[in-house]
């Protein structure tokens, strides 16, 4: 394997490319303590010393920084270190640790999420926004269950006209059209919103 280049990607880190493919990122010193030189050959033992002692370990404690300051799914830890320039196989092996901490929980992530929205949101809102995070279908459909129907769709349709301070009662023929268009695009099923609007009063 030849070193093919050596670029600054900030003012202390360099990508280091193999053979013309991109390989890793690595610091100044990392640089010299590896004897790391353009047109060079660098060995495979040495290389899987910089994916273990340098790569493995900044990837692990990355991934626990970006787990602490906010829970998040696999598919956007993952996407976290891919920016973050780390290799497939080194991404891969920090999922695998943190996973094994239990701090990585996609089954948890979609429950905490549709408990915490549940009563403002559509579930086509809920599905769609987890869909977007890359959780799996079955886990949403796992978290929907688990969660029962706490809130509810009609509790959101409510919620929302009064965020509108749309009074039923007081409403022409446009008015409704329009606000049953908004409650649709927000995935709410017309049955659920005839039957709130039916029995809505405001306090207005």
């Amino acid at each position: 394997m030849t070193v093919t280049a050596i670029e600054p990607c900030s003012k202390t880190k360099y990508k280091v490319s193999i053979d013309g493919k991109f390989a890793f990122v690595l610091y100044k010193g990392e640089l010299s303590r590896f004897h790391i030189r353009e047109g060079e050959e660098l060995s495979d033992e040495v290389r899987q010393k910089i994916y273990s002692e340098v790569l493995l370990k900044r990837a692990k404690l990355r991934a626990m920084h970006l787990l602490s300051d906010m829970d998040r799914t696999e598919n956007a830890l993952r996407e976290k270190l891919r920016l973050g320039l780390y290799p497939p196989e080194i991404i891969d092996a920090a999922v695998e640790y943190v996973r094994s901490f239990g701090y990585l929980n996609d089954a948890r992530y979609a429950e905490n999420f549709v408990r915490s929205r549940q009563g403002m949101k559509s579930r086509r809102e809920i599905r769609a926004q987890l869909q977007q995070k890359g959780v799996p279908a079955e886990l949403i459909d796992d978290a929907f269950e688990a969660c029962g129907d706490e809130g509810g769709e009609a509790e959101a349709v409510r919620r929302l006209l009064e965020k509108k301070r749309f009074n039923p009662a007081c409403a022409d023929e446009r008015e409704m059209q329009r606000i049953y268009g908004y409650l649709a695009r927000k995935g709410f099923g017309y049955e659920t919103v005839r039957q709130v609007i039916q029995n809505y009063t405001s306090d207005a």
